[in-house]
């Protein structure tokens, strides 16, 4: 503790600060297309691995919507043919009371 409060906050705590800031500032522009280089690969990979997850949840949210859509298709289908024969039924009711 003695190092960082008599070094970076005691009395060269401005120096000390102003000496990092300066060579932050001198090294940050030489190692950004070091870093730049190095991280374009992983960022394509990201990016990449982005198109191909929107890519198959969209052939999924596909396929799923064509399964509702059948199913929605076979209900309205099963209730229609329930509604045809308690009206055939009934008419044959009525047929056969009149």
């Amino acid at each position: 503790m003695a190092i960082l409060e008599d070094g970076i906050l005691g009395a060269n705590g401005m120096t000390t600060g102003l000496l990092v800031g300066i060579g932050a500032a001198i090294l940050v522009p030489a190692l950004f297309p070091v870093v730049a280089t190095a991280a374009k690969p992983l960022v394509k990979g990201a990016i990449k691995l982005g198109v191909t997850l929107y890519e198959k949840g969209n052939e999924a949210v596909a396929e799923v919507s064509e399964v509702i859509e059948d199913l929605v298709a076979e209900a309205k289908s099963e209730m229609a043919a329930a509604e045809s024969s308690v009206a055939a039924a009934a008419t044959a009711v009525k047929g056969g009371n009149g």
